[in-house]
C-alpha cells in the first residue's frame, strides 16, 4: 500500500479577460500570466490540471496511481479511472464575468458528457460597491429572458447582491448569477468546466469578435424562478487547542470548513476529519504555517494548496493562518 503522506499541489493558470493581477500580487504565485483571472488550485479536469512537484507528475497521473487516496465516498470515474470529484479556485475578477449559468449533472452528462457544476463562493476581499448576480428578482419566462436580451435589459431582471470581504455564497446549478468586479474569492465546485453565457456587456475576446453566448442551452437549464436575495448562513466558531473552525458548506458534493490556527499550540488533524473517509486539500488564505508528521515538514504560506490523502499518516498543523479544509 502507498504511504499516505500530504503534498503541496502546483496550479494551473487562466488568462480570462476579466482578469487583473492579485493571484501573482496578493498569493505570490509566481505564475507568468497577465491578466491572471483564476488559478485552479487542485484540480484532476483535462481543461487545468494541478501538478505535485514533489512527484514529478500531474494531479491526475498520481491519483489514478494511487485511487485509494481519494477515500471510499463515491467517486466520479471518466475513461475507467477515478477523478477527484472537486475543483477548487482561486478567482481575481478585476472586471466584471458574464452573466451565466450552468447544467446539473442530468443534462451535463445527457448532453455534454461530463458532469454539472454546483459551486460555492468564499469572498477573500471584495472593493467598495462590488457585487454579484444571484438569481432573478422575479418569476420569468423564456419569452421574457429572450425579450430582455434583445432590449439589452436582461440586467434589470437580475438580483445584484452587495459583497463583503467573509461572506459565502452556496450556488447551485440552475442558478443564473456572475461574480461582479472588485470581487477576489475562492471557489468550490464540482469538477466541471461547463459555462453557459447569457449576457457578456458586448464585450470581444483576443481574437476581436464577440466572445459566444450559449442562450438556447442556458435557457434550457436556468431556473426561471425569482430567487430571494441570499442572506449570509448563522456560522458558528468552534474552539479548539491550538484555533478555532467553522463549517461553511456541507451539500452532497463537497464539505468545506475554514480553519483559524494560532501561533501558540499546534493542532491535530484528526480533530476535524469526520464523516465519511476522504481525502483533504487545504488551501491557506492568509498567514503561513506548518504541517508534520513522520517524516513529513511541509511549510505553507498564503496561496499554498495541499493535498492530503485519505487515511494518511497522523499530522498536525502549526502556525498562525486561515485555511479553507475541503473534503468530501
Amino acid at each position: 500500500m502507498s504511504c499516505r503522506k500530504p503534498f503541496l499541489l502546483s496550479p494551473a493558470a487562466k488568462d480570462y479577460l476579466w482578469g487583473g493581477s492579485r493571484l501573482n500580487d496578493d498569493f505570490k504565485l509566481g505564475i507568468p500570466c497577465d491578466p491572471f483571472a483564476e488559478a485552479w488550485m487542485c484540480s484532476t479536469h483535462p481543461d487545468g490540471p494541478s501538478t505535485a512537484p514533489g512527484y514529478g507528475c500531474g494531479l491526475p497521473e498520481l491519483l489514478a496511481e494511487f485511487p485509494e487516496w481519494l477515500g471510499s465516498h463515491p467517486l466520479q470515474v471518466t475513461g475507467g479511472r477515478p477523478e477527484l470529484p472537486i475543483l477548487i479556485k482561486l478567482i481575481d475578477a478585476k472586471q466584471d464575468l458574464s452573466v451565466q449559468v450552468h447544467p446539473d449533472d442530468d443534462y451535463a452528462l445527457a448532453n455534454e458528457g461530463q458532469w454539472g457544476k454546483t459551486e460555492m463562493w468564499y469572498v477573500l476581499d471584495a472593493r467598495k460597491g462590488a457585487e454579484i448576480v444571484y438569481g432573478f428578482h422575479r418569476d420569468m419566462t423564456e419569452a421574457a429572458v429572450r425579450a430582455a436580451l434583445d432590449r439589452g435589459t436582461i440586467r434589470q431582471c437580475l438580483n445584484h447582491v452587495p459583497v463583503c470581504r467573509d461572506d459565502l455564497y452556496y450556488i447551485e446549478s440552475g442558478t443564473v448569477h456572475a461574480l461582479g468586479a472588485g470581487c477576489l474569492v475562492a471557489e468550490i465546485q464540482q469538477s466541471s468546466n461547463l459555462t453557459y453565457r447569457l449576457y457578456d456587456y458586448e464585450r470581444v475576446g483576443k481574437d476581436g469578435k464577440k466572445r459566444e453566448l450559449h442562450v438556447e442551452k442556458a435557457l434550457q437549464v436556468m431556473n426561471l424562478h425569482s430567487s430571494a436575495a441570499p442572506r449570509q448562513p448563522m456560522r458558528v466558531l468552534k474552539y479548539r487547542n491550538g484555533g478555532a473552525g467553522e463549517l461553511l458548506t456541507r451539500c452532497r458534493y463537497f464539505q468545506v470548513e475554514r480553519l483559524l490556527l494560532n501561533t501558540e499550540v499546534s493542532r491535530d488533524m484528526m480533530d476535524f476529519r469526520t464523516g465519511s473517509n476522504s481525502f483533504h486539500a487545504l488551501l491557506c488564505t492568509d498567514g503561513c504555517g506548518v504541517m508534520f508528521g513522520t517524516e513529513v515538514l511541509i511549510p505553507f504560506f498564503r496561496g499554498d494548496c495541499i493535498f492530503v490523502p485519505a487515511e494518511s499518516i497522523p499530522l498536525k498543523l502549526h502556525g498562525k493562518a486561515q485555511l479553507l479544509d475541503v473534503s468530501c
